[in-house]
């Protein structure tokens, strides 16, 4: 459904994109993972058909992004790092209106909207004002404008940003729910978890390039299984073993937690820094 081939962007002399490659299937939940100014944003931008290319290819459900503009911006649905709902009209007006830019009749714009509002809960919340809602509420109705027009491609840019724990499982709960209903789902998060525990492949970017892409199990198995931090301070060390009986008898010094080794393990290794850095 998504495929890039030698994908640059550059601004002036940097390259903030600089040759990606990558493919993603129908039906798949994709993670595209990076520290702030790795790329994430201007793919999805590219993608999306806000910003040009400097070279390279791209095709949303086989629709060239740059020679059959139209038929490819057909094919996605995107949610926005930022709500960006219009705050003044009713969760039913902000979806009837996305509707009509599609090019829906009045009755088809009606029978999508109301299955929509029952899909994500909030049948009773068609009159309400958007500015009444909270923020996990507003977050839903984004995501239902975007599948309104039934796209085959949902991409996701930090959905879950300023939302407290409790509600961000609510809406990782839709996400995989789309998903599963055969979207396929392009998502970029700075919430290492989510992407630990709703993609079936993850990307790590760093510097404009892909430095690993595999699934989330398999990332992790290159570090280990079980991991032994070290703390002394305010310094923390980290050492993985593929055994915990070899991390049990790992001689650590001082204070020390054992656990699991996380997909943030396996983006520390090959990266050095954080999603957040």
């Amino acid at each position: 459904m998504i495929a890039i081939e030698e994908l640059y962007k550059n601004y002036g002399p940097k390259k903030a994109l600089n040759g990606i490659s990558l493919t993603v299937e129908r039906g798949e939940l994709f993670a595209y993972l990076g520290p702030n100014g790795a790329g994430k944003s201007t793919t999805i931008r590219i993608l999306t058909g806000l910003t040009r290319m400097t070279s390279g290819r791209a095709s949303l459900g086989g629709f060239d992004i740059e020679t059959q503009v139209t038929l490819a911006k057909h094919q996605f649905g995107v949610v926005q790092q930022y709500v960006n709902l219009d705050q003044e009209l009713t969760v039913f007006e902000n979806l009837d209106i996305h509707g009509r830019l599609f090019g829906m009749s009045k009755r088809a714009r009606r029978k999508k909207v109301d299955t929509l509002l029952a899909y994500i809960e909030m049948e009773d919340r068609a009159d309400t004002l958007v500015k009444s809602l909270s923020g996990g509420l507003k977050r839903r109705v984004t995501i239902a404008r975007a599948l309104l027009h039934e796209p085959g491609i949902l991409f996701l840019d930090e959905p879950t940003v300023g939302l407290d724990a409790a509600i961000r499982r609510r809406i990782w709960a839709l996400i995989k729910k789309i998903q599963q209903q055969g979207t396929t789902i392009f998502l970029t998060t700075h919430h290492i978890e989510e992407a630990e525990f709703l993609a079936q492949r993850v990307a790590f970017l760093d510097n404009g390039r892909i430095v690993a892409l595999d699934t989330p199990e398999h990332l992790m198995e290159s570090v280990g299984h079980w991991a032994v931090d070290q703390f002394a301070g305010s310094e923390m060390t980290t050492s993985y073993f593929k055994t915990r009986q070899k991390a049990n008898t790992f001689k650590a010094e001082g204070e020390f937690t054992l656990r699991r080794v996380n997909l943030e393990d396996a983006f520390l290794s090959l990266i050095g820094r954080k999603v957040q850095s």
